[in-house]
């Protein structure tokens, strides 16, 4: 599981030998036999090779960022630093994986509230729960608690209680996700982020977490767009069905460049927290906006966004612990 302590007691390596025992032992061969995968990068002079970036990347399957990794390595532009969900440490072999690639985890305040419930309850919450229990953390009107929801609130002391615990835990890891970040960039490692925060085929809209990171960090932003992907890994399994993957290049988004400087944040604030989210939402909005419009761009149409922006990837409490 990953909780506060896992995350102190992580570390960015400088060489993430996961990352190269993957290429060179593994996809190496996935790629060539049985069924070869072409892997097709258009557009790769964009790539800063002087400094890290953050690389905002459509999430079609669930290894869509192997082949990208893949052939980056083997361009000698360096190593990246996936972002990853919370949920890939429930699994200790995966967790221990996920630490070998120099993979970023990042904790969601759905996953916290989830796994706080069921560290209480011995099961997860189901949908009513977890809506009473985070509408509650968040600061919204909670209608209609149930019982099973309330018996966790009354353990933690009742609402307000529950509610500071929650801030304060959660303010812990968040500074910890920073400072893992923060040395990802300095090992000259790019952040990959998914900015969709979820699989999908079709391009979603995109959530604001990569463009606060950005700003914290003063780090700039690369579109890419992954095409093909899906029909390569169409399932769970880890082994390519081979065909051809086209990873697009955008020209990176400097922080105060045309594009994204009017929305630049200058004040101080706490990434992933509602005060951030109330002060400079409408920025971060905003230059999340102009970043998926530019990977919808990047993007064959049947991977652009969908008529109503919708995700139909996974939903409900098992995007957090499924």
């Amino acid at each position: 599981m990953l909780d506060l302590d896992r995350l102190k007691h992580l570390s960015i390596r400088k060489t993430p030998w996961g990352q190269l025992t993957m290429a060179n032992l593994v996809l190496s061969v996935d790629y060539r036999l049985p069924r070869k995968t072409e892997i097709i990068f258009e557009g790769l002079e964009h790539f800063p090779r002087d400094r890290p970036v953050f690389i905002a990347m459509n999430h079609t399957d669930r290894y869509n960022y192997w082949p990208f990794q893949y052939r980056l390595y083997r361009e000698g532009c360096g190593f990246t630093a996936a972002w990853v969900k919370g949920k890939y440490y429930e699994n200790r072999l995966m967790g221990w994986f996920m630490d070998s690639c120099t993979n970023i985890p990042l904790p969601s305040r759905g996953y916290v509230i989830s796994t706080e419930f069921r560290k209480a309850m011995k099961r997860a919450p189901n949908e009513r729960e977890y809506r009473a229990l985070r509408d509650l953390v968040d600061g919204r009107p909670v209608e209609g608690v149930p019982d099973s929801a309330q018996l966790f609130i009354d353990e933690r002391g009742g609402a307000e209680a529950l509610s500071e615990a929650f801030e304060a835990l959660w303010l812990q890891m968040v500074a910890e996700v920073v400072r893992l970040n923060r040395e990802a960039v300095a090992q000259g490692h790019s952040p990959l982020v998914f900015p969709q925060g979820t699989r999908s085929k079709r391009l979603s809209r995109g959530h604001i977490g990569m463009a606060q990171m950005s700003q914290v960090l003063g780090v700039d932003i690369l579109p890419v767009g992954c095409n093909g992907s899906d029909r390569a890994y169409p399932a769970g399994s880890p082994f390519s069905k081979g065909g051809r993957i086209v990873y697009r290049f955008g020209a990176p988004l400097a922080l105060d460049g045309p594009e994204l400087g009017p929305h630049r944040v200058r004040a101080p604030f706490s990434p992933f927290t509602q005060a951030a989210a109330t002060a400079h939402g409408a920025q971060f909005q905003a230059i999340t906006d102009v970043v998926m419009d530019r990977i919808n761009g990047l993007l064959d149409p049947e991977y652009q966004f969908s008529e109503d922006g919708a995700s139909d990837g996974v939903r409900g409490v098992n995007r957090f612990l499924g």
